[in-house]
């Protein structure tokens, strides 16, 4: 159930729409990959931002269950990756956060 948000400051956001919208498949891969996870259990939302201009750009968060091969150099793996795409694509500093959820007290409907 990996969930990805990407936060893009608005600027950044209106000048690479199609771009950015077009990387999402391959975001997914990448995630998908690193993580074991099917296409059908990711979630990925592009969200545009309006915040501080001495912030990254692009803010990638990720909330995962744990799993045993989820370590930090895997988590670490794939965030490094997703910051190239995206990088490669704005042009602009791209930071990465993954939060691993507890389980006994997460709750999700569908």
């Amino acid at each position: 159930m990996p969930n990805v948000k990407i936060y893009v400051d608005e600027a950044v956001y209106k000048s690479h729409t199609a771009a950015l919208t077009d990387a999402l498949l391959p975001l997914r891969d990448i995630v998908s990959e690193h993580l074991e996870a099917s296409h059908s259990a990711c979630q990925l939302a592009l969200i545009s931002i309006v915040g501080l201009s001495d912030q990254p750009a692009v803010n990638v968060e990720i909330s995962i269950m744990p799993r045993p091969n989820r370590t930090k150099e895997t988590l670490e793996s794939m965030g490094a990756e997703l910051q190239r795409l995206l990088g490669e694509i704005t042009k602009q500093s791209v930071a990465f956060r993954c939060a691993q959820l507890d389980p006994s007290t997460y709750v999700t409907l569908k």
